[in-house]
């Protein structure tokens, strides 16, 4: 319990995350009781049909509005506010709505509306995500911060509808509308407040701005491709996808077939996947920075197929009960992976997208689900569709086990390095305007490279292909003869012909034993020029030492 409560003061001690936090839960809870009210005035306009077909929309909608939205989140000079225009969008269009729905007027101007508010929030999340790592002092609080979320969207998706239920028996549709659009302002007027330090409050924009539209939308699916920790966790996540879409499908036969309850027996089985979903929060909270967020995310989806299995083997009320309450239990644990480790893994420049692009594939993968169910159940009966599935998710997570352990040791600290090796990096002046999260990934991909006294580490006018941080030891800097300077421990050399593209313009040797950390061209420059607040620090270390 001591472990639930530190990660949650970790989080709520900081105003930033706090605001965040409560800005999320405020929301997503307005959200899910319009959902609730939607779904209700869509029934009474156009029966099951109507809402049918609203929800496949929805879905459609999401899954292709989040990329484009989460690429403008990433381009846009600050995700701040990207949040709060999207809230400001979203409010204006639910009250839009609202006051149609009091005017009595069109149907498809209302469903409309809904469709617009479903398509400009599917990126807030994205946005949120790229936020977050700005906000937070290291990995363990980001892990805490993303746990913290899961398990209030896990409130707001029980209170959500609630509320929406008690509104519209006590009022009416229309205040269920005017009750999200104030919810949208409140996350605004919190997310507004969050004071972001200077050293983020910049643009992230890429440096390729000649690339093509279509390159950049994709960029985050890209880096799935290329990343293949971030594909295998994207191909988990759509993997859970498959079998929560197909249980909206399963949970219907489930009742009438096997627990003989009727269509009221879903909403008593979705309560207890619910409390069980609670319960897991809760758990892992308590076990956040466990430093297993791979394979705990493995283990979460092979948590959603072997309860499957159980209930194709053993179809009965007391297995059906309890492997639902396992499916709960182990839904925080595939989120967190979700949720963190796109964070701590894609480029920061890029995060928002890459969110974007794994969530698209749950979504996608959801609608799928749930679209193929009735089929499978057509074709292999209840007890055959969920074996089917369930064997052939339990085997994606069984196989990505290997995988999830690398990405593991992965997020872990450097293994030829000391802890210190990150607070090295975050003390350099051009790096100093990185988040957290970034000097992480950088210190990762530090390289060792020892010089004996006397051995010249660059020399002037060759190819720049490196820069060099001193971990111990001492060098010269020398041009034509001269001496420019000596630099120790914590100080570095390379930068300049890396950001001017010129040979190099100094040679540089070790006066004694020496220890460098290398960093190649890439990722150097892609950490520098990716934000612009270190290129204009590298430019004032280059304008400075070019004086001397």
């Amino acid at each position: 319990m001591s472990g639930q409560r530190g990660s949650i003061v970790r989080v709520l001690r900081s105003p930033a995350l706090r605001r965040i936090q409560l800005a999320f839960f405020g929301s997503t809870l307005g959200d899910w009781a319009y959902g609730i009210a939607v779904m209700v005035w869509a029934y009474d306009e156009g029966g099951a049909a109507a809402v049918g077909v609203y929800q496949a929309l929805r879905f459609v909608v999401g899954a292709v509005a989040g990329p484009l939205g989460a690429h403008v989140a990433d381009r846009v000079g600050s995700r701040k506010r990207f949040m709060m225009a999207n809230d400001a969008t979203r409010a204006g269009l639910v009250a839009a709505a609202a006051v149609v729905v009091g005017l009595d007027g069109p149907a498809f101007l209302v469903f409309g509306l809904a469709l617009l508010a479903a398509g400009v929030g599917a990126s807030f999340r994205a946005a949120q995500s790229g936020l977050v790592p700005r906000l937070v002092d290291d990995p363990a609080q980001l892990t805490a911060t993303n746990a913290v979320t899961s398990n209030l969207e896990t409130v707001a998706m029980f209170a959500g509808p609630a509320v929406g239920a008690l509104l519209l028996a006590v009022v009416d549709v229309q205040a269920v509308f005017w009750l999200n659009a104030l919810t949208f302002v409140w996350s605004l007027s919190l997310v507004a407040a969050v004071r972001v330090p200077v050293r983020e409050a910049e643009p992230v924009a890429e440096g390729g701005e000649h690339e093509g539209f279509l390159r950049e939308v994709t960029a985050g699916f890209a880096q799935l491709g290329r990343d293949r920790d971030l594909g295998t966790v994207s191909l988990l996540a759509a993997s859970q996808g498959a079998i929560w879409g197909a249980l909206t499908v399963f949970l219907v036969v489930l009742s009438v077939q096997v627990l003989d309850a009727g269509a009221a027996g879903v909403g008593y089985l979705n309560t207890v996947m619910g409390l069980g979903t609670v319960a897991g929060g809760l758990v892992v909270l308590g076990m956040n920075g466990g430093g297993r967020l791979g394979r705990d995310m493995a283990y979460g989806v092979l948590g959603w197929a072997l309860p499957l299995i159980a209930m194709a083997l053993f179809p009965s009320p007391v297995v059906a009960i309890a492997a639902l309450a396992v499916i709960g239990l182990a839904d925080p644990w595939v989120n967190l992976g979700l949720d963190t480790i796109p964070q701590r893994v894609a480029p920061e420049r890029i995060i928002s997208r890459v969110f974007a692009a794994v969530d698209s594939s749950l979504i996608a993968a959801m609608a799928l689900g749930a679209a193929i169910a009735p089929l499978l159940v057509h074709l292999l009966g209840l007890r055959g569709s969920m074996a089917a599935l369930g064997v052939t998710v339990a085997f994606v997570a069984v196989a990505s086990m290997p995988r999830m352990s690398r990405l593991d040791a992965r997020l872990a600290a450097p293994p030829f390095s000391e802890p210190q090796h990150v607070d090295l990096l975050a003390g350099i002046d051009i790096f100093a305007p990185l988040p957290p999260a970034a000097v992480e990934a950088l210190a990762r991909k530090l390289e060792p490279a020892p010089y004996a006294a006397g051995a010249t580490v660059m020399t002037a006018g060759e190819h720049a292909e490196g820069f060099y941080v001193i971990l111990s030891g001492r060098v010269e800097v020398t041009q034509d003869g001269r001496l420019l300077r000596t630099e120790g421990p914590g100080e570095y050399v390379g930068e300049i012909g890396l950001l001017r593209d010129v040979p190099r313009t100094a040679t540089v040797t070790a006066t004694e034993d020496t220890v460098l950390l290398g960093l190649g061209r890439p990722d150097f420059l892609a950490a520098v020029t990716g934000t612009p607040a270190a290129a204009r620090a590298a430019d004032a270390v280059i304008a400075d030492r070019l004086a001397v």
